[in-house]
C-alpha cells in the first residue's frame, strides 16, 4: 500500500484531494529498484487542465514502455494546497510514488503558454530546486523545458537546465542513455549538460552568451563552449504510423477539462495563416494512417471507459481519410452511446454534413473562426475565407437545424483600420439575416450569434513576428469600436459581443517575445505572489508593472515597436525548418494583401522540404 504524501487532514481541507493521490485506472507503477533514471512529468496548471494534455500522454506513455525508465506525473498544487505545503514544509511530490520531486533525475515540464511560467517557478520552489539553473547542485534533477513556448526560450533561460526543441518521440532515448553513462562513469552535472548539447535538438542555455546593441537589440548570440552548437535544430518525427501512442491512458478521478479519448489524426497545417504560430512550427502535415487510428480508437474506449472520443489536428477538414474515419466511428461506436467530436471543422457542405450526423444539433453551437471582419484583413492574414464562403457555410448550417453561432476575431492584426473593427458587427449582422432569410415556420426559434474577439500577438517563427502591438488602452479603444458597431446592427437583439481581457495579451506579448532580460521580471513577479496568471481571479496585473518596473523592462520596447528586417530576434538561433527568408517573404506579402495557396494548391517554398516526407512529398514522389 502506497502512503500519500498528504495526510488525511490536509485532504479533507482542500478542494477537489483527488488532484493529488495518483493510483488512477492505467497510471503506471514500477518497482524503483528495478530502473535507473526517474522522471518527473509535469504540466505547470493544474491537474483537470494537465490531465488534459495530449502531449504527456504521449511522453507519459513512450518513457514507461522503457524499461529503464519510470516517468510519474506532477502538476501545480492549487491554491489551497500551496499555501498548506509553504507552511508544513511539504515537498512537491510525484503522484504514481508520492515521492518528492527532488530525487528525480529529471523534472520534465511543458511550457504550453506564457501565463504558466510563474507557475513553473512554482513547482520548483515547492520541490525545494534552486529557481536559478546556475545555482542547482550536483544532487538536483535536471530541468527540462519543451513544448510550444520552448520555441522562445529565453525568457526562461535562467530557468531551465535544458529544452528540448522539437518533437518529443525522437531524441529522448539518446539523452538518457547519456544521463545514465555520465553517471555511470562519476561525471558532474556541467559533464552531463555539454553531452547532452551535443545531441540534436536539446539546447543548453547556460552554454550560450548574448550582448546587445546601445538601441537594445540583440548584437551577437553565439555558443560559448565548442560543444554547443550555433543553430539548434527542431527535433520533427516523418513517419506518424511508426511512433508510440497511448492505447491505456490514464482515467482521471474527477472531471477534467477535455474528459475523452484524442485520436491524433495528423499534425501539421496546410494552411499558411500569418498570425498562427501552430501552422509554422508544426510543418509539414504528416497523416496517421487511418487503419492505423480505427485500431487505437477500439483499444482506447475499451481500456478507458470514456464515453467520447475526440479528433484532434489543427485543421481536421484537411485529414485526407475523414470521411472514412468518421463513417468507421458512427458505424463502429455511434449505436453504444459513444460521441464524437470534430474540433476545428471548416464550415463547409461536406463538415456541415458531418456534423449534422454526430452532433446533437439542438445542444450545440457551430464554431466559425473568420479572424477578421473584412475581406482586405482575411487577406492580409491570409485566411483564404471570403464573405462567400463565411455566409453559405451560415446558410447551410441554418437550413441544417442549427441556431447558435460563434465568431471568432482577431482585434489589433497588423495594417487594421476602423473599417475593418466595424466589419466585425457587420459580418455578424450577415450571418444572422441569413437566419431570417428561412422561413418563419421552418425556423429553430431565434437565432444566437456570440462573436468574441481575442487581441492578436506576433508569436515567434511567425510572417508577422516583424508586427508591433498596442498599449493596454489601445486594445480596449479598439474592442469598444467593435462594441460601438453592434449597436448599429440590425438584428442586434440577436447578436453578443464578447473581447479578451486587454492586459493579458499585453503581458503575453513581453513574454513570447521578451529575451533573457525579461527572466529576471518573471522570477520578481513570482517573489511578489504572482501565480496561476491565465486564472482571472489570480491574475494581478499591477503586481507585473511593478516587477517590470523594478527590473527596467520596458513593455514598449518589446510590444509597442515594429521590428526592422535585419533584427536579430531572441530565437534565431533554433531551426524549425520554415526559413526567415520565407516569413519575410509572407510579411511583405501580408502588407500588400496578397494571399498564398496552402500546401496542397502550390508548394510556397517554406523549407520543410527538406525533410522529403508528408505533404511535400505527395502526388511527387
Amino acid at each position: 500500500m502506497r502512503k500519500l504524501a498528504l495526510d488525511d487532514e490536509i485532504l479533507l481541507k482542500i478542494e477537489k484531494p483527488a488532484r493529488y493521490i495518483g493510483g488512477e485506472v492505467n497510471s503506471v507503477m514500477k518497482d524503483r529498484n528495478e530502473i535507473d533514471i526517474r522522471f518527473a512529468m509535469c504540466f505547470p496548471d493544474v491537474y483537470e487542465i494537465g490531465m488534459s494534455h495530449l502531449g504527456i500522454q504521449i511522453l507519459y506513455d513512450m518513457f514507461n514502455r522503457m524499461e529503464d525508465v519510470w516517468c510519474e506525473r506532477v502538476y501545480s498544487p492549487w491554491t489551497d494546497l500551496d499555501a498548506i505545503m509553504r507552511q508544513e514544509k511539504i515537498p512537491l511530490f510525484a503522484l504514481e510514488s508520492q515521492d518528492p520531486i527532488k530525487e528525480f533525475d529529471f523534472l520534465g515540464i511543458t511550457i504550453q503558454y506564457e501565463m504558466c511560467y510563474t507557475n513553473i517557478l512554482q513547482i520548483l520552489d515547492l520541490s525545494g530546486i534552486p529557481l536559478l539553473s546556475s545555482e542547482r547542485g550536483e544532487g538536483c534533477p535536471i530541468v527540462i523545458g519543451g513544448g510550444p513556448c520552448a520555441y522562445n526560450p529565453e525568457p526562461l533561460a535562467d530557468f531551465f537546465d535544458l529544452f528540448y526543441i522539437g518533437e518529443g518521440e525522437t531524441v529522448y532515448r539518446e539523452l538518457l542513455d547519456a544521463y545514465r553513462e555520465n553517471k555511470k562513469a562519476g561525471g558532474s552535472r556541467r559533464d552531463f549538460l555539454i553531452k547532452a548539447a551535443q545531441i540534436e535538438g536539446i539546447y543548453v542555455p547556460s552554454l550560450y552568451s548574448v550582448t546587445y546593441k546601445e538601441d537594445g537589440t540583440i548584437g551577437s548570440f553565439t555558443p560559448d563552449h565548442p560543444c554547443a552548437p550555433a543553430v539548434i535544430k527542431k527535433q520533427v518525427v516523418m513517419d506518424m504510423s511508426e511512433t508510440t501512442y497511448p492505447e491505456r491512458p490514464i482515467v482521471p478521478f474527477i472531471k477534467v477539462t477535455q474528459d475523452r479519448v484524442v485520436l491524433e489524426i495528423q499534425r501539421g497545417c496546410i494552411r499558411g495563416c500569418r498570425f498562427c504560430q501552430a501552422g509554422m512550427l508544426y510543418r509539414p502535415v504528416r497523416e496517421r494512417n487511418v487503419e492505423t487510428l480505427k485500431e487505437y480508437a477500439y483499444k482506447m474506449l475499451k481500456n478507458t471507459g470514456h464515453e467520447e472520443i475526440s479528433l484532434s489536428s489543427l485543421s481536421s477538414s484537411d485529414y485526407t481519410h475523414l470521411e472514412e474515419l468518421v463513417t468507421f466511428l458512427i458505424d463502429e461506436f455511434g449505436g453504444k452511446g459513444i460521441n464524437i467530436s470534430l474540433p476545428s471543422l471548416r464550415i463547409d457542405a461536406f463538415s456541415l454534413d458531418v456534423m449534422g450526423k454526430v452532433q446533437d444539433i439542438k445542444k450545440s453551437s457551430l464554431t466559425f473562426a473568420p479572424e477578421a471582419g473584412s475581406q482586405r484583413m482575411r487577406n492580409v492574414i491570409n485566411k483564404g475565407l471570403t464573405e462567400e464562403d463565411i455566409l453559405t457555410g451560415a446558410e447551410q448550417a441554418f437550413q441544417g437545424g442549427w441556431n447558435k453561432v460563434k465568431l471568432y476575431f482577431m482585434l489589433g492584426l497588423p495594417t487594421e483600420e476602423k473599417e475593418d473593427m466595424e466589419a466585425i458587427a457587420v459580418l455578424a449582422d450577415k450571418v444572422a439575416r441569413k437566419y431570417y432569410e428561412i422561413p418563419k415556420d421552418q425556423r429553430n426559434g431565434k437565432c444566437q450569434i456570440t462573436a468574441s474577439s481575442s487581441f492578436f500577438i506576433p508569436k515567434p517563427f511567425t510572417p508577422f513576428q516583424w508586427a508591433r502591438m498596442y498599449s493596454n488602452e489601445e486594445y480596449i479603444s479598439r474592442a469598444a469600436t467593435v462594441k460601438h458597431a453592434f449597436q448599429n446592427q440590425l438584428n442586434r437583439k440577436s447578436l453578443k459581443y464578447n473581447w479578451h481581457d486587454a492586459e493579458v495579451t499585453v503581458l503575453e506579448g513581453v513574454l513570447a517575445r521578451g529575451d533573457r532580460r525579461v527572466g529576471p521580471a518573471i522570477l520578481e513577479a513570482y517573489r511578489s505572489g504572482c501565480i496561476y496568471d491565465a486564472w482571472s481571479e489570480n491574475f494581478d496585473y499591477e503586481k507585473w508593472l511593478k516587477a517590470f518596473e523594478k527590473i527596467g523592462v520596458d513593455i514598449a520596447f518589446y510590444n509597442e515597436r515594429e521590428r526592422d528586417a535585419d533584427e536579430i530576434f531572441p530565437w534565431d538561433f533554433i531551426d524549425i525548418g520554415v526559413t526567415k527568408q520565407f516569413l519575410r517573404r509572407e510579411w511583405e506579402r501580408a502588407m500588400k494583401g496578397e494571399v498564398t495557396p496552402n500546401c496542397r494548391q502550390q508548394c510556397s517554398g517554406c523549407g520543410v522540404a527538406k525533410w522529403k516526407g508528408g505533404v511535400c512529398i505527395e502526388g511527387k514522389n
